[in-house]
């Protein structure tokens, strides 16, 4: 199968498995990828994982042989295909982090954005090199590339194509933290220092930062207050209170 997805105890883990084309983006692994995430957003994990099988890549890209002497309205297709998938990710009641364990190009890339966290191997490598084939990203990259490293970095990326090595995103922004050693072990380490706390309570977190990408400061402003209101709602936001006060570790739920 060109996608695995495992349970590894409290999280999913998807792998995208291809290794012998690099684990690139064939048409059938993304419509494979969302059947994957449906099962995910049912099956109540702590959070999502997502990797690439084999040492050499996350994700290479689009499988360019499947994008040449396509109609116009085959290659929009396409992209919102690509697109609809990733969105997925976005409405996951998890986080989700990208493992991104060697090259992670074009819809690679796309795809470790559209998660909510990345975390990278010191010998990953990742860029945007559509425009080296005469086309610029269309799963995505265009839209969560600036808004995690900014728009000259972006626009830089996305304009020369260049590979940006891991220190480099890590110091950008582009990935939370490198890694050593097994890159799925290590992956479960990082989700355990989150995965622990209110799945509610963190999903408003994560809406409320979305949210302040897209909307002026005192709409943001207002985002927030209805949202860590909310929170207040929650039985969680009450036994984690509770455990504050009576010096004790909260049991939080997943409700």
């Amino acid at each position: 199968m060109s996608i695995e997805l495992t349970r590894i105890e409290e999280f999913a883990l998807i792998t995208l498995n291809r290794p012998e084309a690099l684990n690139a983006l064939s048409f059938a692994l993304i419509r494979d990828l969302g059947r994957a995430l449906d099962e995910v957003a049912a099956g109540g994990a702590r959070a999502l994982l997502i990797t690439g099988a084999g040492a050499k890549a996350f994700c290479a890209g689009a499988d360019i042989k499947e994008l040449t002497g396509r109609s116009l309205a085959a290659q929009k297709q396409g992209a919102e295909l690509g697109q609809a998938t990733f969105a997925k990710l976005d409405r996951l009641p998890m986080p989700s982090v990208a493992i991104i364990n060697g090259y992670a190009f074009g819809g690679g890339l796309e795809l470790a954005l559209a998660c909510t966290l990345r975390i990278a191997t010191r010998n990953a490598k990742m860029g945007l090199p559509e425009i080296k084939l005469g086309l610029i990203p269309g799963y995505g990259g265009t839209q969560r590339l600036p808004r995690v490293v900014g728009e000259a970095r972006a626009l830089e990326m996305i304009m020369t194509g260049r590979t940006v090595g891991a220190e480099e995103a890590l110091r950008t922004g582009l990935v939370n933290r490198l890694i050593e050693g097994d890159p799925v072990e290590q992956g479960i380490a990082f989700a355990r220092e989150f995965s622990g706390y209110s799945l509610p309570v963190l999903g408003f977190g994560r809406e409320a930062v979305k949210r302040a990408l897209d909307t002026p400061l005192n709409e943001g402003l207002k985002i927030e207050a209805d949202l860590s209101t909310l929170a207040f709602q929650t039985r969680d936001a009450n036994e984690g209170m509770a455990a504050f006060m009576e010096k004790r570790k909260p049991k939080f739920g997943d409700h």
